[in-house]
């Protein structure tokens, strides 16, 4: 049917007339051949699509999840007093950091776990859970020590007095929680690894919305309480991710689902060797996410420098690109599970394959994104700020917004494929050489050398994370290539 529409289109065109003679004739043939090769080449990646969408749509629900509490725990508590939302602001920038780092470090088990899963080794993926639950279980210590380093010098941060009897309660709250974090990381990056995405999701979505209903009650001091302010959503915070923890924990050892890997982990033992995959891992992609923020939040100190108005316009175009962030890094973890799986049984076309439908899929995404920043450039400031001056900088900056989406779309999609094959150390050391070594003097250079200001700095984001991304992808092809000579 598609071909004979060909000819009839174009049967006129190919006549031989003196007019057309000597001219590039194109047959029916080339057009019906040209739609058939994409046919063909998309509808190889037709069940990759599939599955990724599948695995990727309960990790973005549950992390879009994470930023629409912390937008609600903001707004709940700045419409209860302005001096409790700053106190929020400072504590919870300051924990970004050990957070963010602990969510990478716990990322180092999804690909282990998917590889024996590939192998269907559940007595090996129950041990490697029990070792991750230690592993995490002392990073959580560790970090806990580090963040009470800092509150003993919480007075020398240069805040304001008035601010610190607000500060300590709720640092000390989220403090306590950092633990609980960790070990519930565990278990969602187990389930993961062996496709169950959605109960993570189905727990999250849970603990959020008691979240945000203890967050009233405190706040503002309902049921007979009295109103605790920024304290209340400090208890609220903690008592919800407690609450994350043990329901993984019980469902673990109840879940039918779930006693296939629960013998694994009641007879196996703590091991040097597990220990020391979990590290690695853990890491250099604690290591590679902490590099990528780190570019942000160093520029954002550089931005500092050229005044309120320009910070303000940093922190709304940031806000705005996080969502975006957290929707693709949804779709390359469901990347990293399925290159994991595949890896694991050496299948290496299904690794390749795999990881070009995420990579066309996480581009439609930053397309439409694109289409939405772009139609939205002179109103989305609004939802963050009244300034005129500020929404001024926030729509020239949208620009440069959807110029490294291409660049954050490759290094995402690139550095979750390798991450699934446990090539971890040369995606840390790609990562140092794209922010901190090219991004981050080209930001310095543009913004202040060549005095181009806020513009110039967040020029250097797009030329960063594409070399970024570009490098990362020829490290995927050379590993690939290197595993098909192997006999």
């Amino acid at each position: 049917m598609v071909k004979s529409f060909y000819k009839r289109i174009f049967a006129s065109s190919n006549k031989r007339t003196p007019e057309k003679k000597g001219r590039l004739q194109l047959e029916p043939s080339y057009f019906y051949e040209t739609e058939v090769c994409y046919m063909k080449y998309f509808s190889r990646f037709k069940e990759h699509y599939t599955a990724i969408i599948r695995l990727g749509i309960p990790i973005v629900i549950g992390q879009l999840g994470i930023v629409i509490v912390g937008l609600a725990d903001n707004i709940m508590v700045g419409h209860y007093a302005t001096s409790d939302l700053a106190a929020a602001s400072f504590v919870n920038s300051a924990f970004n950091i050990p957070i963010l780092f602990g969510l990478g470090f716990s990322y180092g088990l999804t690909p282990l776990v998917g590889q024996f899963f590939g192998k269907k080794d559940k007595f090996k993926i129950g041990q490697l859970l029990r070792n991750s639950l230690l592993v995490n279980g002392c990073m959580g210590v560790f970090l806990t020590l580090l963040m009470w380093i800092f509150y003993l010098n919480i007075e020398k941060m240069g805040q304001p007095a008035e601010l610190l009897p607000l500060i300590r309660p709720y640092f000390l709250l989220q403090l306590v929680s950092l633990i609980f974090v960790m070990l519930f990381n565990s278990f969602k990056q187990f389930s993961d690894g062996i496709t169950d995405t959605r109960t993570p999701m189905y727990i999250m979505i849970s603990a959020n919305v008691l979240n945000i209903i203890g967050n009233y009650i405190l706040i503002y001091g309902k049921l007979g309480i009295t109103p605790l302010g920024v304290v209340g959503a400090g208890i609220s915070t903690l008592l919800s991710r407690i609450l994350m923890f043990l329901a993984f924990a019980v469902l673990f050892y109840r879940h039918l689902a779930y006693r296939r890997y629960l013998v694994g982990y009641k007879r196996s033992h703590y091991n040097r060797t597990d220990i020391f995959s979990l590290n690695k891992m853990g890491w250099m992609v604690g290591l590679q996410m902490g590099l990528e923020n780190g570019l942000f939040s160093v520029t954002g100190i550089m931005i500092g420098w050229l005044g309120s108005i320009a910070l303000a316009a940093h922190q709304v175009v940031v806000a705005i690109s996080t969502l975006g962030f957290m929707i693709y890094y949804g779709v390359g973890a469901a990347i990293s599970v399925r290159v994991s799986n595949f890896f694991g049984k050496g299948d290496i076309r299904n690794v390749r394959a795999t990881t070009a439908a995420g990579y066309h899929i996480i581009l439609c995404l930053a397309f439409l994104a694109s289409c939405l920043f772009l139609f939205s450039r002179h109103s989305i400031g609004h939802l963050f700020t009244d300034s005129a001056e500020v929404l001024q900088v926030v729509s020239v900056l949208m620009f440069l917004l959807l110029a490294f989406q291409f660049g954050d779309s490759l290094q995402i999609t690139y550095a979750n494929a390798l991450r699934g094959m446990g090539d971890v150390v040369s995606m840390a050391i790609i990562s140092f050489i794209g922010y901190f070594l090219i991004a981050l003097p080209v930001c310095y250079i543009c913004g202040f050398v060549l005095k181009w200001g806020i513009t110039g700095v967040w020029l250097g984001y797009p030329v960063g994370l594409t070399l970024t991304g570009l490098m990362l992808c020829a490290r995927f092809y050379y590993i690939t290539r290197q595993v098909n000579k192997k006999p």
